[in-house]
């Protein structure tokens, strides 16, 4: 009791809730002006709603860096228990249901630009038909966007994912398999593609998260052979322009490869080699699970996935 009783007594009246929006605002934008017109702030009150949450705080919480505002290590520890503390109080004060023709705000989905290709157009089309209001955005990818999704700056990811923190939560979206894309006309798209011919040509491959081997690459290595990688890409539309445009190949998943050849002159062909299948999949954080605009959000994914594959 007598530690208890020399606990420094914070006085509650002197802390602002709004303050506390402003960061979490900044934490997401990384910008005091950006994070000013979220909250409906002009520029120089933004800016002195900072100082008063530096000065509540005790400390500098951001700071400028070589690609913006940084979070002080303090402000990275804040920001997780400032977004839960938030979501929590919203969830006393707002209603039980979600009405998505009223609906405003918006969404933020983590996914790279592969996944961002097959699902953003049907996933907009939904959202004008039924949440004219709401918007989407999507985020500049970090990693496998795990640690985006439990920082709360985005509401969903879209990926491949292993391991997850106990605090996530994970559905299964579909099933692809890797297929092979060359140029239309390419001299080798004639008579299928055996092993040995896959090997011999000059490869393009997608470096995603820049992390492990390639599921080919793994594939290849257990058989005790290698490939010839020309070109390294950070994304899959990058990679199959520059295919279209040459002799080179790529390797990636069939959904995207299909929609990819309905807009380029490219030459789909089965994979000569035995690769594990792939399972793409959302994930979403645990404070979110039973929010009823994100429970809305998280199925319209679904049912474009669903709508995509019944119309292949």
């Amino acid at each position: 009791m007598k530690d208890i009783a020399n606990m420094r007594q914070v006085d509650f009246s002197t802390i602002d809730l709004n303050l506390l929006k402003l960061f979490e605002a900044l934490v997401r934008e990384r910008s005091v002006t950006q994070a000013g017109l979220r909250l409906g702030l002009s520029q120089p009150a933004a800016s002195r709603a900072l100082g008063r949450l530096r000065t509540m705080l005790g400390d500098r919480l951001l700071v400028r860096g070589k690609l913006g505002l940084e979070l002080t290590p303090r402000g990275e520890a804040l920001a997780g228990p400032v977004s839960r503390l938030l979501d929590d109080a919203r969830g006393i004060v707002s209603p039980a249901v979600f009405d998505p023709a009223s609906a405003t705000g918006r969404i933020t989905i983590a996914a790279h630009d592969h996944l961002s290709l097959l699902v953003l157009a049907g996933l907009m089309e939904r959202f004008e038909r039924h949440a004219p209001a709401l918007s989407l955005h999507i985020a500049q990818p970090v990693g496998d966007n795990v640690r985006l999704v439990e920082q709360g700056m985005a509401d969903l990811a879209l990926g491949i994912f292993d391991v997850l923190p106990g605090s996530l939560y994970r559905r299964g979206l579909y099933t692809d398999s890797l297929v092979c894309v060359m140029r239309a006309g390419h001299p080798c798209a004639e008579g299928g593609l055996g092993l040995e011919r896959y090997l011999a040509l000059r490869h393009v491959a997608v470096t995603i998260s820049g992390v492990g081997e390639s599921a080919v690459d793994i594939a290849l290595s257990a058989h005790g052979l290698t490939r010839h990688v020309a070109l390294r890409v950070p994304h899959f539309l990058a990679g199959a322009m520059l295919v279209a445009d040459s002799d080179m190949i790529l390797t990636l998943p069939s959904r995207l490869a299909h929609r990819l050849a309905e807009r380029l002159p490219l030459t789909l062909l089965d994979l000569p080699l035995d690769v594990a299948p792939l399972s793409p999949a959302m994930i979403w954080h645990e404070r979110f699970h039973g929010d009823p605009a994100h429970a809305w959000a998280r199925q319209q994914l679904v049912d474009v996935v669903a709508s995509q594959h019944a119309g292949r």
